[in-house]
C-alpha cells in the first residue's frame, strides 16, 4: 500500500517548537479518527526550519488533505535497515 507524507513547514527561530506543537495536534486528530498515531511526527531540519508530518494511506490522502490542509505532500518511502 502506497503512503503519502503530508507536511507542514515552519520557519523562524520558533520553528521547532511550532512543529512539535502542531505534531501534538496531529496526534490528537489521529487518535480521534482511529488512525495510527505513530505515523505522526516532527523533524528539525535546521535551526530555522522544521516540519510536522502525518503519513497517511494513499486512498485517504484527499480526505485528510481537505480536513488538515497541509502545506505540501510527498510519496512516503520508509527507510529499510538493509540499505
Amino acid at each position: 500500500m502506497k503512503k503519502i507524507k503530508l507536511i507542514w513547514d515552519f520557519r523562524g527561530p520558533d520553528a521547532r517548537g511550532t512543529a512539535e506543537h502542531h505534531a501534538h495536534h496531529l496526534t490528537e486528530f489521529a487518535e480521534d479518527n482511529q488512525v495510527e498515531k505513530n505515523l505522526v511526527g516532527f523533524e528539525e531540519l535546521s535551526s530555522m526550519y522544521s516540519i510536522a508530518y502525518f503519513i497517511v494511506p494513499e486512498e485517504k490522502m484527499i480526505e485528510y488533505r481537505d480536513k488538515l490542509r497541509p502545506h505540501r505532500g510527498e510519496w512516503y518511502e520508509p527507510e529499510t535497515e538493509n540499505e
